[in-house]
């Protein structure tokens, strides 16, 4: 049950917790780089769900750097449902990452899927993801609270707000306070979209928390073609940011092509945005 005490919203549960407004009432701003995310202004995290190839990802970071991201996405070690799907170059992945940092300033923002990695992540990436299906591995959360290293730490796909607060507590617990929050859509009966934006999270978990809180509107809806609608919505609700899924042949991609925007439609969504 969430009441309001001196227009803070708490609970039983989340007294005395360390991502509670009752803790600290001022909104906590990341620095990452010379950027920041939680300040005030919209981030915007851009790049393909893989990293297919050397080529690709400099070419693909090079146009959203040009047309108003901030932050470098992609995937080098990819979780898939299908054992026979494509994994990801792997380390292999996370050097072409960093080469693009290098040559376009974008902080790197990828997923960690397993703890065997944690020092090649230290080496070459800025923002450590922690996906939907690890949001209540707990043994990874411990271990991300002893690092000196952001944590984008995404919603389990039926985790109630509750839960996902509870796994940022983990890492905030163990020291890390660098924290950003991602609502990314969580299962329900609907079979239109990959999964359904829970929009009304942002505005509670900004009543809620002191955490900068983002959206990712490509696995929300798994279509292309809602991502803009669905990224000024998040806007339009404080959210702090998104992180979309762009690719040069979206036709072509290895993975997640269909909720993946071609150049065009990033460039024209930036236009609305920013």
């Amino acid at each position: 049950m969430i009441e309001l005490i001196n227009g803070i919203a708490v609970s039983k549960d989340f007294d005395g917790k360390l991502f509670g407004r009752m803790n600290k009432k001022e909104d906590t701003v990341i620095q990452i780089g010379d950027k920041k995310i939680g300040d005030g202004e919209f981030a915007v995290i851009a790049g393909p769900c893989s990293v297919e190839s050397k080529e690709q990802i400099l070419d693909i970071a090079k146009f959203v750097a040009d047309n108003g991201a901030e932050f470098l996405r992609g995937g080098a070690f990819k979780p898939r449902t299908s054992p026979y799907s494509f994994q990801g170059l792997e380390v292999e992945g996370l050097k072409y990452l960093h080469e693009s940092k290098q040559k376009t300033g974008l902080p790197v923002v990828t997923e960690l899927t397993s703890l065997k990695y944690i020092d090649e992540y230290m080496k070459y990436v800025d923002v450590i993801q922690v996906g939907a299906r690890n949001m209540q591995n707990y043994d990874m959360l411990k271990e991300l609270g002893k690092i000196d290293k952001p944590i984008l730490l995404k919603r389990g796909i039926a985790a109630t707000i509750n839960e996902f607060l509870m796994s940022a507590e983990y890492i905030l617990s163990g020291g890390n306070e660098k924290v950003i929050l991602c609502e990314r859509g969580i299962r329900t009966f609907s079979d239109y979209t990959r999964n359904t934006l829970d929009i009304g999270a942002i505005p509670l978990l900004k009543k809620i928390t002191h955490l900068p809180v983002i959206v990712d509107p490509s696995h929300a809806s798994g279509l292309w073609w809602l991502i803009e609608p669905l990224s000024l919505a998040a806007k339009a609700v404080g959210a702090d940011g998104i992180i979309v899924e762009v690719h040069n042949q979206p036709e072509n991609a290895l993975s997640d092509g269909g909720q993946s925007i071609k150049f065009d439609v990033f460039k024209e969504m930036m236009n609305k945005l920013l």
